[in-house]
Order: structure tokens, then C-alpha cells, then sequence
């Protein structure tokens, strides 16, 4: 009986100390691994950009995917700042939505309208692990500004409305006019998705904003991202 005993308790302190090592993982290194990602994505990104030479004027119309190389699967494309997620808030966003590319930031979904393009640039991104990118999603309210750059042009996109809460199927959020969002016609827009609940995911948050104001990099920073 005492082997018995002592072999059950030997048992639980090991399977307890696993579970302490996984929540360690699962709360901290996850963390550490996606700020060290993250952090490289956006200096290649920059790096990339200041070897190329800024214009000094817009185009007069926004670039579409037939005018333009499609994006790299895996590859960083923009920098996202949200000043309502905080002020130091900062995350590289990659071409694709698979396990690996939003370990390193967040995901552009394939399919979707490029930067600043007519259409939908629809984005995914962890409410929790891996660095917690979208853990304050919820706090995002009407009129908040979610500016990206693409290393030539700043987009300053403003939000619509309070997160929108959907199941996974519900595909249509990321449609060029989503049929929830409230858009009435065809315009330049931008999704953001991740989890709901905060440590669960079976269901989504949705985001929906439209593109306010755009201004080329070589003129300074956009005002909303210093007011």
C-alpha cells in the first residue's frame, strides 16, 4: 500500500510540474519567441525600405492586384500601429493567416484587397499567446484610428463600430463589403479578426474600418498617431 500511495504521489508532483511547465510555455516563452519574430520581421521591413527610395507624391489611384506582384506567402508587408491597444503598440503584418506566420505578427488573409487598395485588407491576429497582439481587442470603440504603412505611404484607417461578435464559419466578414459592417457600396476597408473568449476560440471578434486618410512617408507621421 505504501508503494502504492507513494507511487500515485510521485505520480500527481509529476504531472503537476508539467502543467506549470506548459502554462509557463503557453503564458511566457510563446511571448519572448513572438517579440523576438516580431521584432525581426519589422527590421527586415525597414531595412527593406530604406534601401528603397521614398516617392515623393501618391499615386493617383490605389495600386490593385493585377497592377502589382501578389504578396509573399509568409512575408512581412506592413507595419500596424492601434493607439487605443497602447502607445508602444507595434506589429509586423505578414502575407498569410497559417500557425507559423502568426507566431511572428499578424496575418494577412489571403484573397483579400491589398494596402490601401478598393476592396477589403482583412488581417487575423492572436487575442492570446504569442505575444498577445490583440489581448485588448475588445477596448477598440468607433472612430479609433488603426494606421499601417507600407514603408512609402501611411494609412490611416478609422474604426466603425464596437467588435462584432461571430462564429468561425462566418466567413463573410472579410467579403470586399461585408453584409454585417455597414458599409453600403464598394470602399477601401479594413478587417481585423482574432479569438473569443480571451482563452478560448470558439467564436471571433470582428473589427471594421474604413480608410480615413493617406499620407507618403517622406512627409512626416500621420497626426493620429501623435495626438
Amino acid at each position: 500500500m505504501r508503494l502504492v500511495v507513494r507511487t500515485f504521489s510521485e505520480l500527481c508532483i509529476t504531472v503537476g510540474a508539467l502543467i506549470v511547465l506548459f502554462v509557463a510555455y503557453v503564458l511566457y516563452w510563446t511571448g519572448v519567441q513572438a517579440a523576438s519574430a516580431s521584432a525581426g520581421q519589422i527590421d527586415t521591413l525597414q531595412r527593406a525600405w530604406t534601401e528603397t527610395p521614398l516617392p515623393t507624391a501618391l499615386p493617383t489611384a490605389a495600386p490593385t492586384a493585377p497592377e502589382a506582384a501578389p504578396y509573399a506567402p509568409g512575408k512581412g508587408i506592413a507595419v500596424m500601429y492601434v493607439p487605443r491597444l497602447g502607445r508602444d503598440w507595434k506589429w509586423p503584418v505578414l502575407q498569410g493567416t497559417g500557425v507559423d506566420t502568426l507566431k511572428k505578427g499578424l496575418g494577412h488573409y489571403a484573397g483579400t484587397a491589398r494596402l490601401g487598395a478598393t476592396g477589403n485588407f482583412a488581417v487575423a491576429g492572436h487575442r492570446r499567446t504569442h505575444g498577445d497582439p490583440f489581448k485588448d481587442f475588445p477596448r477598440l470603440r468607433a472612430g479609433d484610428p488603426i494606421v499601417l504603412t507600407d514603408g512609402t505611404t501611411w494609412f490611416t484607417y478609422r474604426v466603425d463600430r464596437a467588435p462584432y461578435r461571430t462564429v468561425p464559419t462566418d466567413v463573410g466578414v472579410i467579403d470586399p463589403v461585408p453584409a454585417k459592417s455597414g458599409f453600403d457600396g464598394p470602399g477601401r476597408y479594413l478587417t481585423l479578426t482574432t479569438c473569443e473568449p480571451e482563452w478560448g476560440s470558439s467564436h471571433r471578434l470582428v473589427v471594421w474600418a474604413h480608410l480615413d486618410a493617406t499620407l507618403p512617408v517622406a512627409d512626416g507621421r500621420p497626426q493620429a498617431l501623435d495626438s
